[in-house]
């Protein structure tokens, strides 16, 4: 088999780490692995099956020899760094916002739209993590019944702020248990034993941009403007694992039972939901695990055509480092790099 020079940019980050661990528990086929960060992380070392590797500083010399670069170093550096790299041949798999958008860079999610891949499209940028783990249980669905509207309401990881979110919730849940102050930077409020309704920043239209996110990117990745999309997002205080609460609206008539058939046969899908025995997904179970997990499916009883879900997927996983691995192996797979 053919082997592949790849570099991870961002690679002393949270989604970064993943991204390694996760090339090396795929036995993806690198020939060689180049770490790359900021000034700030020169000379550390990360371990990569086995070994020590040295961690370089990001220029635009850093894509000689590259092949397949995975970016999680924010949009910024995206912005600057991507277009460097594709205009030197290189694969550009990018997890951060700065391209989702762009009407010429596919925006891919394997089990949804890996047609999307093209030879020619260098850049791919890999979905928001709440929308991912939304369409891998969307695709099913509407192939059979046509969804015309979602509505979804979002309970995320502290994770998906980064590692500062995380230490800033044990942090408090540790002072708070000794009777001392809840401290917060990260988020606007206290997040350990609270629910903040506030995901990124608030726009014109009094939704944040994570969740306007979701609506602009579930659409493109399905192919299908007419899907009708409404979003709430919340921060939970979970270290990791994101949870949706998901109501569809289909076209057809399609009952749970088909629903929990169909979607225990999807790929990428793991169905957890057997209620008789408080048997559904998660958020502490499916940490640490690459598959999209799907539970307490029933019809809604309010309207003719409708079913509610509850997903819950690992956001540091599926929902950032292991789709991006994954796009890596469907370019690899349909023979593109």
């Amino acid at each position: 088999m053919k082997k592949y020079n790849v570099a991870v940019v961002g690679a002393t980050g949270a989604v970064g780490n993943e991204m390694i661990r996760m090339l090396e528990e795929r036995d993806f086929p690198v020939a060689s692995l180049r770490l790359v960060a900021s000034s700030r992380s020169i000379g550390k070392k990360l371990k990569y099956k086995g070994q020590a590797a040295l961690v370089e500083e990001l220029t635009k010399d850093s894509f000689k020899g590259v092949e397949i670069a995975l970016f999680s170093a924010g949009g910024a550096i995206s912005k600057e760094f991507a277009p460097v790299a594709a205009g030197a041949g290189v694969f550009v798999i990018d997890n951060s916002s700065a391209w989702r958008m762009d009407k010429d860079v596919p925006l891919v999610v394997p089990e949804v739209n890996p047609h999307d891949l093209k030879k020619e499209k260098k850049i791919i940028a890999n979905p928001n993590c709440s929308t991912i783990q939304l369409v891998v249980v969307l695709k099913p669905i509407h192939a059979a019944a046509k969804i015309k509207r979602v509505v979804v309401s979002t309970y995320q990881a502290v994770s998906g702020a980064g590692h500062k979110a995380m230490v800033e919730l044990a942090e408090q849940v540790k002072s708070l248990a000794k009777g001392g102050p809840a401290e917060y930077k990260v988020f606007p409020y206290q997040i350990a034993y609270n629910v903040i309704p506030q995901i990124d920043v608030f726009l014109d239209n009094d939704y944040t941009r994570e969740e306007m996110k979701m609506v602009l990117e579930t659409q493109k990745i399905m192919g299908d403007d007419s899907i009708q999309v409404t979003a709430t997002a919340v921060r939970v205080p979970v270290m990791r694992g994101h949870s949706e609460s998901v109501n569809i609206e289909t076209e057809k008539h399609l009952t749970a039972v088909a629903a929990k058939k169909m979607l225990a046969q999807a790929p990428g899908v793991i169905l957890i939901d057997d209620p008789a025995n408080k048997k559904y997904p998660l958020a502490l179970d499916c940490a640490g695990k690459i598959e999209t997990f799907v539970g307490r499916i029933r019809q809604d009883e309010s309207i003719k055509n409708g079913l509610n879900l509850w997903i819950v997927s690992d956001n540091l996983l599926k929902g950032a480092a292991w789709n991006a691995v994954q796009i890596a192996e469907e370019l690899v797979k349909q023979k593109i790099v």
